[in-house]
């Protein structure tokens, strides 16, 4: 007769649990909260929001912000150019990062060490805005799309989470034999590396891509006509530039009103913005955590 014996799980033990675990439901509060705040405020009335009524769910539920920010010509134009910025942009920077970091990798490429300090030195030292802004202008991409492709394609961090996935997953024994095989390296990169590095492509699409839609400041700098500027800059403009004119002969009623609806199309496309960031998120999740667990190997 087979007899199983239960650890018994010391006092001290269950208390420090119960301590973890209000800690984390703190956390978890902390971080919910503000997005459930959001995503009410973006469904309740003008008027409820401006007046503070609105603390967890939504007060006199409406459509009315997602109606007006539907309706906005300016924002299809953002969206579809933050959609052509986030898939073009991820596509060239995973390309160009997979170029550099697998052969890195290779401990036989020759003058891989001069070329890692390089790029550690890029990422503590910058030559500053200004001489950033004068060679994306020398180079005539100043107003044009490719401003916000190129000049930041190559993120260093997830070059070198790229460059230890290789080291730790590649063998250099699968190598050998495909170059006994007559298989060249080009080859071997498209038909046996790649195949086999599917979590990290997902990794760096997710970093590469949340940084491309989230970003607005290059955009800002580079971006003269109105037709290329991404989603992010069309946020920017309700949130800060789109004030309320104190000047104009209106009555209390009506300058309350258009206050509130202003605050109102703040949240509402905050939430259209954020839309496609956590649609994908929840299904890359597992990638993004390997990834991160993979850069944090020596290598």
């Amino acid at each position: 007769m087979e007899v199983s014996y239960k650890i018994k799980e010391p006092f001290t033990d269950k208390i420090l649990l119960v301590f973890i675990y209000i800690f984390l439901a703190a956390v978890l509060i902390v971080i919910l909260y503000p997005l459930i705040y959001i995503v009410s405020s973006s469904f309740s009335s003008p008027l409820a929001v401006m007046s503070g009524r609105v603390w967890l769910w939504p007060v006199e539920p409406t459509i009315k912000g997602y109606t007006a920010v539907l309706s906005n010509p300016r924002i299809w134009t953002g969206y579809g150019n933050s959609l052509f910025y986030t898939a073009a942009g991820s596509f060239i920077s995973v390309s160009l990062t997979i170029a550099i970091a697998y052969p890195l990798s290779k401990k036989t490429f020759y003058g891989r060490g001069p070329i890692m300090y390089l790029l550690i030195i890029t990422m503590i030292f910058s030559g500053g805005l200004i001489p950033f802004y004068m060679t994306v202008k020398q180079l005539g991409l100043v107003d044009t799309r490719w401003a916000l492709l190129l000049p930041q394609a190559i993120a260093v961090w997830q070059l070198f989470i790229a460059k230890t996935f290789f080291q730790e997953t590649i063998p250099s024994e699968l190598n050998e034999a495909a170059e006994i095989d007559g298989c060249s390296d080009i080859r071997f990169l498209l038909s046996m590396v790649l195949p086999l590095s599917k979590p990290i492509i997902a990794v760096l699409v997710l970093m590469y891509a949340v940084a491309s839609w989230n970003a607005y400041f290059d955009a800002l700098i580079f971006l003269r006509d109105s037709a290329l500027y991404p989603l992010q800059i069309i946020l920017r403009d309700i949130l800060i530039q789109n004030t309320v004119d104190q000047t104009m002969m209106v009555d209390a009623r009506t300058m309350e009103a258009r206050q509130g609806m202003k605050d109102l199309l703040k949240f509402s496309l905050i939430v259209v913005s954020s839309l496609p960031v956590l649609i994908i998120y929840p299904f890359v999740q597992k990638y993004f955590v390997k990834g991160v667990m993979i850069g944090s190997l020596k290598g």
